[in-house]
């Protein structure tokens, strides 16, 4: 199991996210840096601290370090035209010398979208135009020339130069596992499918990972997981060429990280991300400790 970390860009400053950053580049224990796609702050006791924008804020990151992979985990596709983001991502993935990944979701917080006039619509308009979102960065990143004409986005002769350096694309990495609309779209275009765990926070502050949350969340996986399956096999693609990962959370204290960690390593998980970190680097040294066991 590979181990990733989600960095912290709210109540913060851009030096404090840096440093972790790069002390994590330095740990060969981790393997990737992810920030979440949010206006406002998200957690913690002050909702109105500010928050630095995810794509500005990773592309630093990716040009500031050497090896770690970084992604958008995810990117909502509701706050930028698809055509930009295709743009957005084939410069991240030069900047990165081919160390990015394109983390796409739909879109869901409207307490930071309202104030801004972003419309998120219904559950089907959103998930129609995350839908058609993804055909059209699909096609610009791969194709020289797209042409689209759906009902949230028309292209004509459209072009994406120049094209990112990995082939055929960025992987893709989309998180959910609802079965009607979410995991088909992870079998048809997805690279890497992001699994959110849940009732985690029982058992948090140091105690023990309850046996009950263990078996809620390893039977939410693996049903999802199974889903999965037969949406690839119902398209003749193979499942395991889906990279698969979770998140945990570090707030939660290294004794149930590593408890979690367990957990998923057991139930087969490729990557483990920690969410958030904070902005001491010294924590990346024990967060590494407790997650070592079941790193390879």
């Amino acid at each position: 199991m590979k181990i990733g970390l989600t960095l912290l860009p709210e109540s913060s400053s851009w030096d404090q996210i840096l440093s972790v950053a790069m002390a994590a580049d330095e740990m060969e224990i981790f393997e990737s840096v992810w920030s979440g796609d949010h206006f406002y702050a998200t957690g913690g006791p002050d909702l109105k601290a500010g928050r630095f924008e995810a794509w500005t804020l990773l592309t630093a990151v990716a040009q500031a370090t050497r090896r770690l992979r970084v992604g958008v985990l995810v990117s909502s596709m509701v706050n930028r035209h698809p055509a930009v983001v295709a743009n957005m991502a084939a410069t991240v993935d030069a900047i990165s010398h081919g160390r990015f990944e394109l983390g796409l979701g739909a879109g869901w917080k409207t307490e930071e979208l309202n104030p801004y006039g972003i419309k998120l619509g219904t559950i089907q308009e959103r998930f129609d135009r995350f839908e058609e979102g993804v055909q059209v960065l699909d096609s610009l990143l791969t194709n020289e020339l797209t042409n689209f004409d759906g009902r949230y986005y028309q292209l004509t002769d459209a072009r994406c130069d120049p094209k990112p350096i990995q082939s055929p694309r960025p992987p893709f990495t989309m998180g959910g596992f609802g079965e009607r609309r979410t995991l088909p779209l992870v079998a048809r275009f997805a690279d890497h499918w992001n699994f959110p765990p849940t009732h985690l926070g029982e058992g948090s502050g140091g105690a023990r990972l309850p046996e009950t949350v263990r078996h809620r969340n390893l039977d939410a996986f693996n049903r999802a997981k199974d889903v999965l399956a037969a949406e690839c096999q119902k398209i003749g693609r193979n499942p395991s060429d889906i990279r698969t990962s979770t998140t945990v959370r570090a707030r939660d204290g290294l004794d149930v990280i590593a408890e979690q960690a367990e957990m998923f390593h057991e139930g087969g998980i490729d990557l483990l991300i920690i969410a958030p970190v904070g902005h001491n680097p010294d924590d990346l040294e024990l967060i590494g400790k407790s997650v070592e066991p079941f790193w390879d």
